[in-house]
């Protein structure tokens, strides 16, 4: 059973910053592991952005009983995106293109104006993690949770060292006191099942070709 995954980060910047800031989040100093990023596909509908985006990642971290699930050390990830500035609305949704049997990973992440402190900006991050590997199913989706709930951390580590460099009147409150604030909540991915078809249907330019 697919394994599902939710953390909220309040971002110390407007989210006017944040948008400006996401197509330079790399490199930054977590972002080791990407080799590269290539923009496919561009265009504005209605007054929205929607961009689609391939990204090559290492996959190195993996454990010894795994790598005989895993022959290669990158893969590579499709990043669709959709940006309003009308209603201050980012919202992302990656997914890896190889290894799917392996393991799927689907991200949907949120940006918006946070609604509780003005002029910060809130990710509401969402994750769907599966396999179909019979007999180490379990175990796959479990390591793949695991990897993704640190590397969360590394994310929003990385992207508020972007920020902060671009915006440094915005960065001198230290990052580990007020700069993010960060809650998760691991959820039974079956309750959120309709989402999850959502991600992986592509919602973004399926609704382009409507």
């Amino acid at each position: 059973m697919p394994r599902y995954y939710e953390t909220t980060t309040t971002f110390n910047f407007t989210w006017e910053q944040v948008a400006q800031a996401f197509w330079k989040r790399y490199p930054n100093p977590n972002s080791g592991h990407v080799l590269s990023e290539d923009t496919v596909h561009r265009e504005v509908q209605s007054g929205k952005l929607f961009s689609k985006r391939l990204l090559t990642k290492t996959n190195s971290s993996v454990p010894k009983w795994a790598e005989r699930f895993v022959p290669g050390k990158a893969i590579c990830i499709v990043e669709e995106s959709v940006v309003d500035p009308k209603t201050k609305v980012l919202i992302t949704y990656t997914r890896n293109l190889g290894h799917t049997k392996i393991m799927s990973v689907t991200e949907k992440v949120v940006y918006k104006e946070s609604e509780d402190t003005p002029g910060c900006t809130v990710a509401i991050r969402s994750a769907w993690v599966d396999s179909q590997v019979k007999g180490f199913g379990r175990a796959i989706c479990a390591f793949g949770m695991d990897r993704f709930r640190k590397n969360c951390v590394k994310m929003v580590g990385g992207f508020n060292h972007v920020l902060t460099a671009m915006f440094p009147s915005q960065g001198t409150t230290p990052l580990h006191m007020t700069a993010y604030t960060t809650t998760s909540k691991l959820k039974d991915a079956a309750k959120n099942a309709s989402e999850l078809a959502k991600a992986k249907a592509v919602p973004i330019y399926a609704s382009l070709q409507s």
